[in-house]
């Protein structure tokens, strides 16, 4: 029976499933932020930054200077994604994502820790500390920071 119980960790625990574990984390993580990025640009551009945004930044959000923090944030919610996605410096990505999360949560949604970031955090936690896994570019060409 011992044996056998063995058997079957060591066949879900493997390089693949780990690999394709990690790869839906990376999918999972890069969506959230993905298509928050979506609602921050003018319809039908790609990073052309809405009126709405800046209004956003200012108003709900209390961020200074909001043409510039707005700004970055669009950016970061692309290129981040694109990054975690493709599985390429993921560690970095995941960091900067985990950076985001913490912002939000600290300065933005406080009350959203149990209801949404505490998942965040944990997705960008496995990313960092695992890399992207055997599905990525950083294992492909080798980045030893990913």
């Amino acid at each position: 029976m011992k044996s056998m119980i063995r058997k079957m960790i060591r066949l879900v625990s493997g390089a693949i499933p780990e690999g394709l574990a990690l790869l839906f984390v990376r999918v999972a993580l890069a969506g959230i932020f993905w298509r928050s990025a979506r609602t921050k640009v003018e319809d039908g551009s790609w990073l052309q930054m809405s009126d709405t945004t800046v209004l956003l930044f200012r108003e709900e959000y209390g961020m200074p200077f909001p043409e510039i923090t707005g700004l970055l944030a669009t950016y970061a919610e692309h290129f981040l994604p694109i990054l975690v996605v493709l599985g390429l410096f993921t560690r970095i990505g995941a960091a900067g994502l985990l950076v985001m999360t913490l912002v939000i949560q600290f300065f933005v949604y406080p009350e959203a820790w149990w209801q949404v970031h505490i998942l965040w955090v944990a997705l960008a936690g496995i990313l960092i500390a695992r890399g992207g896994g055997l599905f990525s570019l950083d294992r492909l060409t080798g980045h030893k920071f990913g």
